[in-house]
């Protein structure tokens, strides 16, 4: 910290005469301090600011002249800085103290469990003669043997019948000509899986039912709308023609009831002027 401040002193006495030289007076200048005197005390504050970097040196600085309420800002946000690390950093002690003492809790255990994974990797099935017995061949192992040569052939019969399999799915068994040739040229095994793709359908021919059984439902119920909508428009013209022939009728009789009262209104109107 005195080392900065001997530093900055140099360049703020150089930049302060040339302010000097210029306006007459001295101003502000940038650098440890901030002003034309670099003291220890500024080269203190910006050093401590620096260090927790949450806000700028300037921040708790008044801009009228009182020195006492600005220390005060400095002690108190610098207190809190201060007790705000140490918290955090008790917090991460706590921290690292507990996964020492789960660590060390779980010792013992995973111990135990790696010392018994240790002894079981020397314990294999083939090797139960020790040297040089082991050399010679046991029981077990043309066992074993057998086994390896069982699976090594399930596994092409598997492969071969995969294949097949999905030709058919893909229909390359179902052309004219393949089926001849199968029939007249019959390769090992292809007569078996003609019969099992006549017998049994595969994958393909049973999403080809489905899709043309739904596509099936789909017309029919689509057909069934249709016959219910024009049962419907049916329906809908009875309904205008007698609500039709109804209006008519009601026009006629309210046309014969006018005409009935007009006349009754004409006889007495005569039956009047007759009397005056």
């Amino acid at each position: 910290m005195i080392a900065k401040e001997r530093i900055t002193w140099t360049n703020s006495r150089r930049k302060a005469g040339e302010r000097e030289s210029l306006e007459g007076g001295c101003g502000p200048v940038i650098g440890f301090g901030g002003s034309c005197r670099a003291r220890v005390e500024e080269s203190f504050k910006t050093l401590f600011w620096s260090i927790f970097g949450l806000s700028e040196v300037i921040s708790v600085v008044l801009k009228y002249d009182h020195k006492f309420i600005e220390n005060i800002g400095y002690v108190l946000y610098g207190v809190y800085n201060v007790t705000m690390v140490v918290v955090l950093l008790n917090m991460l002690i706590a921290m690292i103290n507990s996964s020492y003492q789960e660590i060390e809790e779980d010792a013992d255990v995973e111990w135990k469990f790696a010392r018994a994974k240790l002894w079981i990797s020397y314990f294999d099935e083939g090797r139960t003669l020790p040297a040089p017995f082991n050399m010679v061949p046991s029981p077990k192992s043309f066992y074993y043997l057998v086994l390896r040569i069982k699976s090594c052939l399930i596994r092409l019969c598997k492969a071969n019948s995969h294949r097949h399999n999905n030709e058919l799915e893909l229909g390359m068994l179902n052309s004219q000509a393949k089926e001849e040739r199968l029939r007249t040229y019959p390769r090992p095994g292809e007569e078996f899986i003609l019969r099992r793709s006549r017998k049994h359908p595969t994958r393909y021919e049973n999403i080809m039912k489905r899709l043309t059984k739904r596509f099936v439902l789909k017309a029919q119920v689509d057909r069934e709308s249709d016959e219910v909508n024009e049962g419907e428009l049916k329906e809908i013209k009875q309904d205008i023609s007698s609500l039709r022939y109804e209006l008519l009728e009601e026009k006629s009789d309210a046309a014969g009831e006018l005409a009935l009262l007009i006349q009754q209104l004409g006889d007495k109107f005569g039956k009047n002027t007759v009397r005056t």
